[in-house]
Protein backbone atom coordinates (compact mmCIF):
# COMPACT_ATOMS: atom_id res chain seq x y z
CA UNK A 1 0.00 0.00 0.00
CA UNK A 2 1.26 3.29 -1.09
CA UNK A 3 2.08 5.46 1.50
CA UNK A 4 0.27 8.78 2.44
CA UNK A 5 1.68 12.45 3.42
CA UNK A 6 -0.35 15.27 4.75
CA UNK A 7 1.57 18.34 3.80
CA UNK A 8 1.23 21.72 5.23
CA UNK A 9 0.27 23.49 1.74
CA UNK A 10 0.38 27.46 1.07
CA UNK A 11 -0.05 27.35 -2.61
CA UNK A 12 3.71 28.98 -2.90
CA UNK A 13 6.19 27.58 -4.79
CA UNK A 14 8.25 25.69 -1.95
CA UNK A 15 5.15 23.63 -0.99
CA UNK A 16 3.85 23.33 -4.49
CA UNK A 17 7.02 21.58 -5.83
CA UNK A 18 7.03 19.59 -2.68
CA UNK A 19 4.41 17.57 -3.66
CA UNK A 20 5.60 16.22 -7.32
CA UNK A 21 8.64 16.08 -5.69
CA UNK A 22 7.93 13.96 -2.73
CA UNK A 23 5.60 11.78 -5.03
CA UNK A 24 8.50 10.87 -7.46
CA UNK A 25 11.41 11.03 -5.03
CA UNK A 26 9.84 8.68 -2.35
CA UNK A 27 6.67 7.81 -3.91
CA UNK A 28 4.24 9.03 -1.49
CA UNK A 29 0.26 10.34 -1.87
CA UNK A 30 0.13 13.53 -0.43
CA UNK A 31 -2.63 15.24 0.84
CA UNK A 32 -2.77 18.77 0.92
CA UNK A 33 -3.72 20.74 4.18
CA UNK A 34 -4.37 24.97 3.71
CA UNK A 35 -5.47 26.26 6.68
CA UNK A 36 -6.44 29.88 6.91
CA UNK A 37 -5.61 31.68 9.14
CA UNK A 38 -5.98 35.40 8.09
CA UNK A 39 -3.65 35.44 5.45
CA UNK A 40 -4.82 37.74 2.75
CA UNK A 41 -4.54 36.18 -0.90
CA UNK A 42 -3.74 37.67 -4.02
CA UNK A 43 -6.54 39.73 -5.80
CA UNK A 44 -6.20 37.37 -8.94
CA UNK A 45 -6.99 34.69 -7.06
CA UNK A 46 -9.25 32.64 -4.05
CA UNK A 47 -8.49 29.54 -2.31
CA UNK A 48 -9.71 27.84 -4.69
CA UNK A 49 -7.31 28.58 -6.99
CA UNK A 50 -4.70 27.79 -4.76
CA UNK A 51 -6.80 24.13 -4.21
CA UNK A 52 -6.81 23.99 -7.83
CA UNK A 53 -2.78 24.23 -7.60
CA UNK A 54 -1.83 21.36 -5.16
CA UNK A 55 -4.44 19.45 -7.13
CA UNK A 56 -2.13 20.10 -10.74
CA UNK A 57 1.05 19.62 -8.86
CA UNK A 58 -0.61 15.93 -7.90
CA UNK A 59 -2.46 16.05 -4.67
CA UNK A 60 -4.86 13.21 -3.91
CA UNK A 61 -6.61 16.38 -2.37
CA UNK A 62 -6.61 19.66 -1.15
CA UNK A 63 -8.52 20.18 1.94
CA UNK A 64 -9.19 23.93 2.66
CA UNK A 65 -9.55 24.36 6.44
CA UNK A 66 -11.50 27.70 7.95
CA UNK A 67 -9.34 28.38 11.07
CA UNK A 68 -9.60 32.49 11.63
CA UNK A 69 -12.22 32.12 14.14
CA UNK A 70 -9.72 29.72 16.12
CA UNK A 71 -6.64 31.60 15.59
CA UNK A 72 -8.35 34.78 16.90
CA UNK A 73 -10.55 33.52 19.95
CA UNK A 74 -7.93 30.79 21.00
CA UNK A 75 -4.59 31.56 19.81
CA UNK A 76 -4.20 35.93 19.75
CA UNK A 77 -6.51 35.67 22.93
CA UNK A 78 -3.90 33.80 25.07
CA UNK A 79 -1.35 36.34 23.44
CA UNK A 80 -2.77 39.24 24.81
CA UNK A 81 -3.47 37.92 27.93
CA UNK A 82 -0.03 37.54 28.26
CA UNK A 83 1.12 39.85 26.86
CA UNK A 84 3.36 37.91 24.27
CA UNK A 85 6.05 39.83 23.10
CA UNK A 86 9.88 37.89 22.03
CA UNK A 87 12.43 39.78 23.00
CA UNK A 88 9.87 42.93 24.28
CA UNK A 89 9.25 43.48 20.72
CA UNK A 90 7.78 40.99 17.81
CA UNK A 91 4.27 39.77 19.05
CA UNK A 92 4.81 35.76 17.72
CA UNK A 93 3.13 36.81 13.94
CA UNK A 94 4.11 33.34 12.66
CA UNK A 95 4.72 31.64 15.64
CA UNK A 96 1.22 31.53 16.77
CA UNK A 97 -0.22 30.50 13.96
CA UNK A 98 2.24 27.43 13.32
CA UNK A 99 0.47 25.36 16.41
CA UNK A 100 -3.07 26.41 14.67
CA UNK A 101 -1.57 24.59 11.05
CA UNK A 102 -0.34 21.58 13.25
CA UNK A 103 -3.17 20.80 14.86
CA UNK A 104 -5.39 20.70 11.66
CA UNK A 105 -1.94 18.94 9.90
CA UNK A 106 -2.80 16.08 12.52
CA UNK A 107 -6.02 15.36 12.42
CA UNK A 108 -6.18 15.38 8.52
CA UNK A 109 -3.03 12.75 8.81
CA UNK A 110 -5.63 10.74 11.27
CA UNK A 111 -8.45 11.25 8.80
CA UNK A 112 -6.66 10.50 5.95
CA UNK A 113 -4.92 7.59 7.45
CA UNK A 114 -1.24 9.27 6.88
CA UNK A 115 2.10 7.57 8.03
CA UNK A 116 3.92 11.33 7.74
CA UNK A 117 3.15 14.94 7.90
CA UNK A 118 5.09 17.49 5.99
CA UNK A 119 6.34 20.85 5.65
CA UNK A 120 7.98 23.30 3.41
CA UNK A 121 10.78 24.92 5.43
CA UNK A 122 14.34 25.14 5.08
CA UNK A 123 17.25 24.20 7.41
CA UNK A 124 17.92 27.30 8.78
CA UNK A 125 14.29 29.12 9.65
CA UNK A 126 12.28 28.79 13.76
CA UNK A 127 9.14 27.46 11.51
CA UNK A 128 10.74 24.22 11.07
CA UNK A 129 10.87 23.69 14.80
CA UNK A 130 7.69 24.81 15.66
CA UNK A 131 6.11 22.14 13.21
CA UNK A 132 7.94 19.49 14.09
CA UNK A 133 8.01 19.29 18.06
CA UNK A 134 4.34 20.55 17.50
CA UNK A 135 3.72 17.43 15.78
CA UNK A 136 5.71 15.18 17.95
CA UNK A 137 3.43 16.72 20.99
CA UNK A 138 0.41 15.94 19.58
CA UNK A 139 1.10 12.71 17.52
CA UNK A 140 4.26 10.88 18.76
CA UNK A 141 3.90 8.29 16.24
CA UNK A 142 3.87 10.48 13.18
CA UNK A 143 7.13 10.97 11.16
CA UNK A 144 7.62 14.70 10.00
CA UNK A 145 9.32 15.18 6.32
CA UNK A 146 10.86 18.30 5.02
CA UNK A 147 11.38 18.03 1.51
CA UNK A 148 12.96 21.62 0.85
CA UNK A 149 16.14 20.63 3.65
CA UNK A 150 16.67 17.36 0.96
CA UNK A 151 16.05 18.44 -2.26
CA UNK A 152 19.09 20.61 -2.68
CA UNK A 153 17.15 22.92 -5.00
CA UNK A 154 17.78 26.79 -5.52
CA UNK A 155 14.92 28.73 -6.41
CA UNK A 156 15.62 28.52 -10.02
CA UNK A 157 15.91 24.86 -9.97
CA UNK A 158 12.23 25.06 -8.28
CA UNK A 159 10.51 27.01 -10.90
CA UNK A 160 12.06 24.69 -13.49
CA UNK A 161 10.97 22.07 -11.67
CA UNK A 162 7.30 23.24 -11.58
CA UNK A 163 7.65 24.14 -15.24
CA UNK A 164 8.62 20.68 -15.89
CA UNK A 165 5.57 19.36 -14.64
CA UNK A 166 3.14 22.00 -15.56
CA UNK A 167 2.43 23.32 -11.90
CA UNK A 168 0.87 26.35 -12.52
CA UNK A 169 2.86 28.89 -10.34
CA UNK A 170 3.30 32.79 -10.04
CA UNK A 171 6.68 32.93 -8.58
CA UNK A 172 9.98 34.14 -10.78
CA UNK A 173 13.19 33.00 -10.31
CA UNK A 174 14.05 36.26 -8.63
CA UNK A 175 12.54 36.30 -5.36
CA UNK A 176 12.77 39.56 -3.29
CA UNK A 177 11.01 38.99 -0.39
CA UNK A 178 9.33 36.41 1.72
CA UNK A 179 6.66 37.30 3.37
CA UNK A 180 4.53 35.14 5.59
CA UNK A 181 0.93 36.63 6.66
CA UNK A 182 -2.05 35.95 8.63
CA UNK A 183 -4.33 37.91 11.15
CA UNK A 184 -2.17 38.73 13.48
CA UNK A 185 0.06 40.47 11.11
CA UNK A 186 3.09 39.78 8.36
CA UNK A 187 6.48 39.17 8.46
CA UNK A 188 9.14 40.39 5.71
CA UNK A 189 12.68 39.04 5.22
CA UNK A 190 14.47 38.63 2.47
CA UNK A 191 16.18 40.82 -0.52
CA UNK A 192 17.59 44.95 1.10
CA UNK A 193 16.25 44.09 4.82
CA UNK A 194 19.17 41.29 4.88
CA UNK A 195 20.87 44.16 5.44
CA UNK A 196 21.01 45.37 9.18
CA UNK A 197 22.43 49.04 8.12
CA UNK A 198 20.25 49.75 5.40
CA UNK A 199 17.08 50.82 6.05
CA UNK A 200 14.13 48.84 5.24
CA UNK A 201 12.37 49.40 1.70
CA UNK A 202 8.81 50.82 1.99
CA UNK A 203 8.16 48.52 -0.75
CA UNK A 204 6.54 45.52 0.73
CA UNK A 205 4.88 46.69 3.38
CA UNK A 206 0.78 46.90 3.03
CA UNK A 207 -0.58 47.05 6.55
CA UNK A 208 0.97 50.28 7.34
CA UNK A 209 1.02 52.58 4.29
CA UNK A 210 0.12 55.72 5.47
CA UNK A 211 -3.21 56.98 3.99
CA UNK A 212 -4.48 58.91 7.08
CA UNK A 213 -2.90 62.05 8.27
CA UNK A 214 -4.99 63.37 10.48
CA UNK A 215 -5.17 61.54 14.48
CA UNK A 216 -7.31 58.27 14.79
CA UNK A 217 -8.58 57.87 18.25
CA UNK A 218 -10.03 54.87 19.46
CA UNK A 219 -11.70 52.98 22.63
CA UNK A 220 -11.08 49.32 22.76
CA UNK A 221 -13.15 47.76 25.50
CA UNK A 222 -11.85 44.43 27.33
CA UNK A 223 -13.41 41.92 29.32
CA UNK A 224 -11.31 39.54 31.55
CA UNK A 225 -8.85 40.07 29.28
CA UNK A 226 -10.30 39.74 26.16
CA UNK A 227 -11.13 42.83 23.55
CA UNK A 228 -14.49 42.66 22.86
CA UNK A 229 -15.18 46.46 21.08
CA UNK A 230 -14.22 49.10 19.46
CA UNK A 231 -15.88 52.39 20.37
CA UNK A 232 -18.82 51.03 22.22
CA UNK A 233 -19.37 48.64 18.94
CA UNK A 234 -19.46 44.78 19.78
CA UNK A 235 -16.87 42.71 17.79
CA UNK A 236 -16.15 39.74 17.15
CA UNK A 237 -12.00 39.26 18.04
CA UNK A 238 -11.12 38.24 14.58
CA UNK A 239 -13.15 41.19 13.28
CA UNK A 240 -11.94 43.11 15.79
CA UNK A 241 -8.41 42.09 15.23
CA UNK A 242 -8.81 43.20 11.32
CA UNK A 243 -10.68 46.77 11.68
CA UNK A 244 -7.79 47.44 14.06
CA UNK A 245 -4.97 46.43 11.63
CA UNK A 246 -6.61 48.80 8.83
CA UNK A 247 -7.61 51.87 11.42
CA UNK A 248 -4.43 51.73 13.28
CA UNK A 249 -2.13 50.81 10.10
CA UNK A 250 -3.91 53.77 8.21
CA UNK A 251 -1.46 56.04 9.94
CA UNK A 252 1.65 53.61 9.86
CA UNK A 253 1.62 52.63 13.05
CA UNK A 254 2.72 48.68 13.65
CA UNK A 255 6.14 48.98 11.99
CA UNK A 256 8.63 46.91 13.41
CA UNK A 257 12.45 46.32 12.03
CA UNK A 258 14.62 44.10 14.79
CA UNK A 259 17.63 41.86 14.70
CA UNK A 260 16.16 38.55 16.75
CA UNK A 261 17.72 35.12 17.88
CA UNK A 262 15.98 32.41 15.94
CA UNK A 263 15.72 29.19 17.71
CA UNK A 264 18.71 27.49 15.34
CA UNK A 265 21.32 29.91 16.85
CA UNK A 266 21.78 32.70 13.83
CA UNK A 267 20.97 35.92 14.19
CA UNK A 268 18.21 37.36 11.44
CA UNK A 269 17.30 40.99 10.75
CA UNK A 270 13.38 40.68 10.33
CA UNK A 271 11.00 43.56 9.65
CA UNK A 272 6.73 43.46 10.15
CA UNK A 273 3.48 45.12 10.60
CA UNK A 274 1.51 44.27 12.99
CA UNK A 275 -0.50 47.06 14.36
CA UNK A 276 -3.66 45.42 15.71
CA UNK A 277 -1.36 42.97 17.74
CA UNK A 278 0.69 45.35 18.80
CA UNK A 279 -1.90 48.03 20.02
CA UNK A 280 -3.89 45.45 21.56
CA UNK A 281 -0.73 44.36 23.93
CA UNK A 282 -0.06 47.72 24.49
CA UNK A 283 -3.95 48.85 25.79
CA UNK A 284 -3.82 45.53 27.89
CA UNK A 285 -0.55 46.03 29.31
CA UNK A 286 -2.10 49.49 30.18
CA UNK A 287 -4.91 48.50 31.86
CA UNK A 288 -3.60 45.81 33.29
CA UNK A 289 -1.60 48.68 35.48
CA UNK A 290 -5.00 49.72 36.47
CA UNK A 291 -6.75 46.68 37.79
CA UNK A 292 -3.82 44.08 39.01
CA UNK A 293 -2.38 43.93 42.66
CA UNK A 294 0.89 44.90 42.81
CA UNK A 295 2.89 41.40 43.55
CA UNK A 296 0.52 39.57 40.87
CA UNK A 297 1.26 42.05 38.44
CA UNK A 298 5.34 41.97 38.99
CA UNK A 299 5.34 38.23 38.79
CA UNK A 300 2.85 38.13 35.75
CA UNK A 301 5.76 40.78 34.11
CA UNK A 302 8.44 38.29 35.20
CA UNK A 303 6.72 35.39 33.53
CA UNK A 304 5.36 36.85 30.39
CA UNK A 305 8.93 37.04 28.44
CA UNK A 306 9.20 32.94 29.37
CA UNK A 307 5.81 32.19 27.87
CA UNK A 308 7.12 34.38 24.76
CA UNK A 309 10.09 32.65 24.67
CA UNK A 310 7.96 29.28 24.44
CA UNK A 311 5.50 29.91 21.91
CA UNK A 312 8.69 31.81 19.47
CA UNK A 313 10.29 28.17 20.40
CA UNK A 314 7.55 25.90 18.70
CA UNK A 315 6.62 24.84 22.42
CA UNK A 316 2.41 26.04 22.22
CA UNK A 317 1.68 22.09 23.21
CA UNK A 318 4.07 21.47 26.22
CA UNK A 319 3.58 21.43 30.18
CA UNK A 320 4.63 24.44 30.77
CA UNK A 321 3.38 26.55 28.75
CA UNK A 322 -0.25 25.49 29.81
CA UNK A 323 0.44 25.92 33.33
CA UNK A 324 1.56 29.59 32.28
CA UNK A 325 -1.75 29.88 30.40
CA UNK A 326 -3.56 28.28 33.52
CA UNK A 327 -1.95 31.47 35.75
CA UNK A 328 -2.49 34.21 32.99
CA UNK A 329 -6.28 33.13 32.79
CA UNK A 330 -6.48 33.46 36.98
CA UNK A 331 -4.68 37.17 36.73
CA UNK A 332 -7.22 37.78 33.76
CA UNK A 333 -10.33 37.67 36.28
CA UNK A 334 -10.68 41.58 37.21
CA UNK A 335 -9.32 43.08 33.91
CA UNK A 336 -12.30 44.73 32.33
CA UNK A 337 -12.59 48.05 31.27
CA UNK A 338 -11.64 50.58 28.39
CA UNK A 339 -8.90 52.01 27.06
CA UNK A 340 -8.51 55.09 24.92
CA UNK A 341 -5.59 55.31 22.36
CA UNK A 342 -4.68 57.69 20.11
CA UNK A 343 -2.77 57.16 16.65
CA UNK A 344 -0.93 59.82 14.70
CA UNK A 345 0.86 60.54 11.40
CA UNK A 346 3.72 58.65 11.16
CA UNK A 347 3.23 55.42 13.35
CA UNK A 348 2.77 57.16 16.48
CA UNK A 349 0.57 55.54 19.12
CA UNK A 350 -0.17 56.72 22.90
CA UNK A 351 -2.87 55.81 25.84
CA UNK A 352 -4.31 58.68 26.75
CA UNK A 353 -6.80 57.34 29.10
CA UNK A 354 -8.13 54.05 31.13
CA UNK A 355 -11.64 53.13 33.66
CA UNK A 356 -12.18 49.70 34.86
CA UNK A 357 -15.15 49.10 37.70
CA UNK A 358 -12.18 46.52 38.72
CA UNK A 359 -9.55 49.65 39.11
CA UNK A 360 -7.40 49.74 42.05
CA UNK A 361 -6.80 53.07 41.81
CA UNK A 362 -8.11 55.42 44.35
CA UNK A 363 -8.44 59.16 43.75
CA UNK A 364 -8.71 59.93 47.44
CA UNK A 365 -5.69 58.25 48.34
CA UNK A 366 -3.66 59.31 45.42
CA UNK A 367 -4.46 62.82 45.21
CA UNK A 368 -2.45 65.61 47.00
CA UNK A 369 -6.05 68.17 46.93
CA UNK A 370 -8.46 68.62 49.82
CA UNK A 371 -10.19 65.38 49.15
CA UNK A 372 -7.18 63.63 50.25
CA UNK A 373 -7.27 60.33 52.36
CA UNK A 374 -4.66 58.97 53.02
CA UNK A 375 -3.52 59.21 57.03
CA UNK A 376 0.01 60.85 56.58
CA UNK A 377 0.92 59.93 60.14
CA UNK A 378 0.90 56.20 59.35
CA UNK A 379 3.94 56.87 57.40
CA UNK A 380 6.43 57.84 59.91
CA UNK A 381 6.02 54.23 61.30
CA UNK A 382 6.19 52.54 57.94
CA UNK A 383 9.39 53.84 57.02
CA UNK A 384 11.39 53.49 60.46
CA UNK A 385 9.92 50.00 60.20
CA UNK A 386 11.15 48.93 56.62
CA UNK A 387 14.37 50.74 56.72
CA UNK A 388 15.32 49.30 60.33
CA UNK A 389 17.30 46.70 58.68
CA UNK A 390 19.58 49.33 56.50
CA UNK A 391 20.06 51.13 59.20
CA UNK A 392 21.15 48.43 61.40
CA UNK A 393 24.10 47.20 59.08
CA UNK A 394 24.72 51.20 58.49
CA UNK A 395 25.38 51.54 62.04
CA UNK A 396 27.31 47.76 62.44
CA UNK A 397 28.73 47.58 59.20
CA UNK A 398 28.72 49.97 56.51
CA UNK A 399 30.76 53.01 58.40
CA UNK A 400 33.00 53.17 55.08
CA UNK A 401 30.04 53.75 52.36
CA UNK A 402 29.37 57.20 54.63
CA UNK A 403 32.43 59.49 53.84
CA UNK A 404 32.34 59.99 50.14
CA UNK A 405 36.28 59.43 47.82
CA UNK A 406 38.22 61.67 48.40
CA UNK A 407 38.46 63.50 44.60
Amino acid sequence: MTKRVVLAYSGGLDTSVAVRWMMEEWGVEVICVLVDVGQDVESSESFDDIRARALAAGALECVVVDARTEMAEEFCARAIAANGLYEGKYPLVSALSRPVIVRHLVAQARHFGAHAVAHGCTGKGNDQVRFEVGTHALAPDLEVLAPARNWGMTRADSVDFAKKWDIPIKATKEKIYSIDENLWGRAIECGAIEDPWAAPPDEPYTLTRVTKLEPVELTIRFEAGVPVALDDEPMRLADLIESLNARAGATGFGRLDMVENRRVGIKSREVYECPAALALILAHRDLEDLVLERDLHHEKSRLEPRWSELIYDGMWFSPLKEALDAFFVETQRHVTGEVRVRFEAPGLMRVVGRRSPQALYDHGLATYDADDTFRHADSEGFVRIFGLGVKTWAARQGAKNATPPAS
